[in-house]
């Protein structure tokens, strides 16, 4: 809850002002109770030595030049251990510097392509002082291989067909092609055991439009199918049943430049059904959550969802009511380090960020705060509904020192923490290559419409000119329409010259 000496003075007291638009679809947090706490439980999966001497964790496959993993753990929807990861490593390193390697898929087999990681076993591990360097190595070896896949040589495509959380969006978040399908599932539901957004999540929710990222960073909410595409954490979006087909297209590829296995996928998506619901966050609603979860104290984001939560209409009311009770559930220490980590990983390159989370994953497995420990017996081994007993209890109690022991390279609780070891065969990750074939972000949209866009005219145009801009941009890309069409509803207006012929959008929506 927010505490009172944190609340904004009375005349930041009021309703925020946001546009009264009807949303295509509005959003009840309630009628997708279960559905958001069945794949938010099998998020935190732990691996069990029966189920690893029965079958391999991954298996792999070579087509002619095309290299594919599968994730072999169904029955535990493909949650990570250290026996997958010491599998997959050598693996992924050989594959890439091989002449014969082409294109490398990522796939899940069952339901998940990979629900997350092995808290479970962390957690013991990290509770006795004898095993707590084996808690700290799995982080390292998993964000090690984060990295390792984001930097690849070779065209790298994760099939997102399935549950995708945690450890999965680690696996595929660097990917300059990632797939969704109408199985997708993706959530980021580390504040729930008393953790904190990692593999990455600091670096890739930062950049995505708006405050969208902040908001699953720290609410755990889900995504699901066409939404995960449309919001930039898929490039493509395709029905789940041409998975084989595509896998056989991509075999095919002689020479698969970037450019080629762009278009080979976009061959196979496909556009909106006409009775497809629209993502929750657009719209009026989507200027709500842009507006409350702007700001750098979550005592701020808090108060503007009460007073979001007032709001004369119904759609915007009821997700600031739901966003509010998920924020009250979680671990205040949790929030504030996660908003923290957050704010820093946008102006991080992600070898950094992935170093600022390997600090942070170190501190919680050295108990700088025992929420990750109270949260993974509560929520994962004892399965109970009720909130867990975080201490501190309340985010007044957390202090900014608190926080920083999470930050600061003088904290005790990272001092002699292992750094990255990323062979040089890997080149650093220099700026947001994984959107180049995504749908185009605002801030492009923004420069369009600014005139400050490369292949802008510099000077004022029309909905629809902005619209062909980027059609021309990304060629065939099914969605690019959408899209900019409702980022310039939210966020332009539109300016007469008064002669009867142009009518041209105007950004109004600067942050």
């Amino acid at each position: 809850m927010c505490d009172a000496s944190t609340r904004p003075r009375n005349s930041e007291a009021r309703i925020l002002s946001v546009p009264n638009t009807t949303l295509l679809n509005s959003w009840n947090p309630f009628s997708t109770h279960v559905q958001r706490t069945r794949a938010i439980g099998q998020h935190f999966m732990s691996t069990t030595a029966a189920e690893a001497s029965f079958r391999p964790t991954v298996l792999f496959e070579s087509n002619n030049s095309l290299r594919t993993y599968t994730l072999n753990r169904p029955q535990k929807l493909n949650a990570l251990d250290e026996p997958t990861l010491k599998l997959l490593r050598p693996k992924i390193e050989e594959w890439n510097s091989s002449d014969l390697c082409g294109t490398i898929v990522g796939t899940g087999s069952g339901r998940a392509f990979c629900a997350g990681g092995d808290v479970a076993t962390i957690v013991q591990n990290a509770a006795n002082e004898k095993t707590r360097p084996l808690a700290v190595d799995f982080f390292k070896q998993e964000f090690e291989l984060d990295y390792i896949l984001a930097a690849l040589k070779k065209p790298y495509v994760a099939i997102l067909d399935g549950i995708t959380m945690g450890g999965g969006v680690g696996l595929s978040a660097g990917a300059p092609f990632r797939i969704a399908t109408e199985k997708t599932v993706f959530a980021m539901p580390e504040t729930k055991i008393g953790y904190c957004p990692d593999v990455g999540g600091t670096y890739y929710l930062s950049r995505l439009d708006g405050e969208l990222g902040t908001y699953l960073g720290l609410t755990g909410d889900i995504l699901t199918g066409r939404a995960v595409f449309e919001h930039g954490l898929a490039t493509h979006y395709i029905p789940s049943r041409r998975i084989p087909l595509l896998l056989q297209r991509l075999a095919e590829l002689d020479q698969p430049s970037l450019s080629l296995i762009d278009q080979t996928i976009e061959e196979l998506s496909s556009e909106r059904e006409p009775n497809e619901p629209r993502s929750s966050f657009i719209g009026a609603t989507r200027a709500a959550l842009d507006s409350a979860f702007r700001h750098d104290e979550i005592e701020k984001i808090l108060f503007d969802l009460t007073e979001l939560g007032k709001h004369p209409e119904e759609s915007i009311s009821t997700w600031a009511s739901g966003a509010l009770a998920q924020l009250e559930e979680r671990s205040p220490t949790s929030l504030k380090v996660a908003l923290t980590a957050i704010r820093k990983g946008k102006k991080l390159t992600l070898r950094d960020a992935f170093e600022q989370e390997m600090n942070i994953a170190g501190a919680f497995c050295r108990g700088a705060s025992p929420d990750f420990q109270t949260g993974v017996n509560t929520v994962l081994v004892e399965k109970s509904r009720a909130r867990p007993a975080w201490f501190p209890s309340t985010l007044s109690e957390v202090s900014k020192d608190t926080v920083s022991l999470f930050f600061d390279p003088e904290s005790p609780y990272l001092k002699g923490l292992p750094q990255l070891d990323i062979p040089s065969a890997f080149e650093p990750v220099t700026g947001p290559r994984h959107l180049k074939y995504a749908l185009p972000t605002e801030d492009e949209i923004g420069e369009a419409v600014r005139g400050s866009h490369a292949n802008a005219s510099g000077m004022g145009a029309t909905a629809e000119e902005i619209v062909q801009l980027f059609e021309r941009l990304r060629p065939g890309k099914n969605g690019v329409r959408e899209k900019v069409e409702e980022v310039l509803r939210r966020k332009c207006t539109l300016v007469d010259n008064a002669d009867g012929n142009f009518v041209w959008v105007k950004w109004i929506h600067d942050q």
